[in-house]
């Protein structure tokens, strides 16, 4: 299905940050995603390969995507917060998306990359807003596997066979303690950069949500 692309701009706190969101054309009410990227001291922004292929994905199955910029990247105001400001960012975002028409409410979800999982990951667990999470390379360590243990909301974790930032067998021992509902996946060939894996790890993405918020498969 077809998606409106816009920019936009919404308030954290003091600051201001900025994003691209993706709008179903059509009538009545659609689940929504806000999408955290990468790591902003490496690089890392809302224009990256992996966020930029899961919004597609996503949109491509009447889902409502929000991917924005961290404090300090882009046109996004502030600076760099270690990661722990960053989980303002993403809850300022689950705000705007949550208001604005034709979002379900009651099915609204967080996706995030690397830095952006680890980032997303205590917020996914702690608001009650977020109904389901999808973590993409996610340094998972002792504290988040306390969290993923207690949290029974749905999660899915994808790890490249070939990531050597976050490796697969470390990740999953956390995930077989991990509470269920949950699904991990392991992406044949694929390292921490998914240079040519996009589309492959973005359906899986796509179709953990549809499932997740019951949407018929296109």
């Amino acid at each position: 299905m077809k998606a409106r692309q816009n920019e936009v701009i919404f308030p954290c706190g003091d600051l201001n940050l900025e994003g691209i969101s993706y709008f179903p054309e059509g009538d009545g009410f659609f689940p929504a995603v806000v999408v955290c990227h990468p790591h902003p001291v490496y690089g890392g922004s809302m224009n990256n390969n992996v966020t930029m292929a899961i919004s597609s994905a996503l949109a491509g199955r009447s889902i409502i995507v929000l991917m924005f910029n961290f404090r300090g990247v882009g046109g996004s105001q502030g600076s760099f917060g270690g990661g722990v400001a960053e989980q303002e960012d993403v809850k300022a975002a689950l705000s705007w998306i949550a208001f604005q028409a034709g979002v379900d409410a009651n099915k609204m979800a967080l996706a995030g990359y690397s830095f952006g999982a680890a980032v997303a990951l205590p917020v996914a667990c702690s608001d009650a807003r977020v109904k389901a999470m999808a973590l993409i390379s996610p340094p998972l360590e002792q504290p988040q596997g306390l969290q993923l243990r207690d949290c029974t909301k749905p999660k899915l974790v994808i790890c490249g066979s070939e990531d050597y930032l976050v490796l697969p067998m470390n990740v999953d021992p956390i995930m077989r303690e991990a509470a269920e509902p949950k699904q991990f996946e392991v992406i044949d060939g694929a390292d921490h950069f998914w240079w040519g894996f996009e589309k492959q790890m973005a359906e899986k993405v796509a179709e953990f949500f549809s499932r997740s918020f019951n949407i018929a498969s296109q």
